[in-house]
């Protein structure tokens, strides 16, 4: 048996495909995988054993799906698998294939249920990835039962309460994988970014995943701290109604998040994966406010960091000056230490020698030692 992976890689967002890339390259050229995602252009670079085959997307549809399927019931047990979409047919059949021709010691799951399940059936080894949220339904459950591992791209200390037992003793841990922790001093960085070194620079990072940011009560922040700088990079959503402040600057999308985070003195994001593990390296003030996600993903994982010591959760955007004032009230007297343990600068090793592991164990060969993530007390 070859030790060939298969890797399912959602297109959505930026964490599912920087966690693959981060994997490939620790897995070494013994371990050739093979990725598949409905875009190419979302990875970083990739070393040789790996490639890149693109499916048709899984979730958009590329036409009308015949009225009669479109109203068609659908088993707890699935949850996006419409009927009548020709392209769902041929990504299932181009993996079906390659499960025959490669024959690979395992398929890694990030993220579709469906795909988990499909490789079971298969008769293939398969690890889905873990998310935060509400996943105790049919769907889920079946994914993590039909797996031989699990694999959760944060901190235990980060997880949630009411996961069965059996499905925490076949989870593994990897706070920050895929992450590269910022090296880029705060001077460094404010230098690079053209902002004056004194200044008091609150950074608002939205995700990427979802539909903005609201614009107005970040006008409310900056308007009571004039004093302050207040950037925000990623999507923000504008109102006729808003009055921005002329302390209040909107980026855009940038390719240096990571250096903004490292100049800033304070933070306000979102709570997806990649944000959470770039904010938590650095150690700052924070105030995490989820935005809408299935399954109640983001909040999930907004309420943990705020259970963890790790960060402010709130549950929704302030309305005031004085809403904002006690939020950060709380942010500075956080122990930034408990951030910073999220993340280990050797999560992709570790979770490449699991990997290793985890096949020596399912086909029968010698298991090897997987050293352990620390963890943060809660």
């Amino acid at each position: 048996m070859r030790n060939a992976i298969g890797y399912f890689v959602h297109h959505q967002g930026r964490g599912h495909a920087e966690r693959a890339a981060a994997l490939v390259h620790a897995l070494g050229p013994d371990t050739p995988v093979t990725l598949f995602s409905a875009r190419e252009d979302i990875f970083p670079p990739l070393p040789a054993w790996a490639r890149v085959e693109r499916l048709p997307s899984l979730f958009e549809a590329e036409g009308p799906a015949p009225e009669g399927l479109a109203a068609a019931r659908t088993p707890p047990t699935l949850h996006c698998a419409p009927l009548g979409w020709s392209q769902i047919t041929q990504a299932v059949a181009r993996l079906a294939n390659w499960f025959n021709d490669a024959r690979p010691a395992l398929f890694i799951s990030d993220v579709s249920a469906e795909l988990a399940q499909l490789a079971r059936i298969a008769s293939i080894p398969c690890v889905p990835v873990l998310q935060h949220g509400d996943r105790d339904d049919p769907g889920h459950m079946a994914a993590y039962e039909s797996a031989v591992g699990i694999l959760a791209p944060y901190a235990e200390a980060l997880e949630q309460p009411g996961r069965p037992p059996w499905m925490r003793d076949m989870t593994f841990h990897a706070g920050g994988l895929g992450v590269q922790p910022a090296v880029t001093s705060k001077a460094e960085a404010r230098a690079a970014l053209g902002i004056d070194p004194h200044v008091d620079l609150v950074l608002v990072i939205a995700g990427g995943g979802g539909e903005g940011t609201p614009a107005p009560p970040l006008s409310l922040g900056a308007r009571a701290e004039p004093d302050s700088l207040w950037v925000t990079i990623g999507s923000v959503t504008e109102a006729w109604h808003d009055t921005p402040p002329g302390n209040l600057q909107h980026k855009g999308w940038v390719d240096d998040a990571d250096r903004w985070v490292a100049a800033a003195d304070r933070v306000v994001s979102s709570t997806g994966n990649t944000t959470v593990h770039t904010v938590a390296a650095a150690g700052r003030p924070w105030i995490v406010i989820p935005e809408w996600r299935y399954f109640d993903e983001q909040r999930w994982k907004a309420r943990m960091l705020g259970e963890a010591g790790a960060a402010v959760f709130a549950d929704g955007w302030p309305a005031s000056a004085a809403a904002w004032k006690v939020l950060w009230r709380q942010a500075e007297a956080l122990d930034l230490s408990r951030q910073k343990a999220l993340v280990d600068p050797r999560a992709a090793d570790k979770t490449a020698a699991w990997l290793r592991d985890l096949i020596a164990r399912s086909w029968g060969r010698e298991p090897r030692a997987v050293p352990q993530l620390h963890a943060v007390a809660s």
